[in-house]
C-alpha cells in the first residue's frame, strides 16, 4: 500500500491541455470539415425548403438515377446497394461487360 502511495505521489497529474496536446492535428482538421459540413447542411435545407416542391422532386429525381446508373456501370457501390445493384447489374450494362468478345467473332 505504501508502494502505491509512493508512485501516486511521485507521478505528475495529467491534465486535460495535455490529453488536448496529444490528440493529432489530422483529427482536428476532421472535426472542423465535419462541422463546416453540418453548417452547410442545415443552410442548404433551409433554401431547399423554400423552393417549389416539383423542381425538388425532379431533381432530387435525377440525382437518385444517375447515382444508381453510375453504381450499376462502375460496380463501385457501398456495401448496403450491393444486393439492389446486383439484381439491377443484369439489365443494365456495366464497365466490364464491354470487355467480354462479342459472340461470333473470330479471334486473330
Amino acid at each position: 500500500m505504501l508502494l502505491l502511495a509512493a508512485l501516486a505521489a511521485s507521478t505528475k497529474p495529467v491534465t486535460t491541455l495535455d490529453k488536448l496536446k496529444a490528440i493529432p492535428p489530422d483529427f482536428w482538421m476532421k472535426l472542423g470539415l465535419a462541422v463546416l459540413i453540418v453548417i452547410a447542411l442545415v443552410i442548404f435545407l433551409r433554401k431547399v425548403a423554400k423552393m417549389n416542391k416539383v423542381v425538388l422532386a425532379v431533381v432530387m429525381f435525377l440525382v437518385v438515377v444517375i447515382g444508381g446508373f453510375n453504381w450499376v456501370y462502375e460496380r463501385n457501390e457501398p456495401a448496403w446497394a450491393t444486393p439492389a445493384v446486383n439484381f439491377l447489374s443484369g439489365f443494365l450494362p456495366s464497365k466490364g461487360s464491354y470487355a467480354k468478345e462479342a459472340p461470333g467473332s473470330q479471334k486473330h
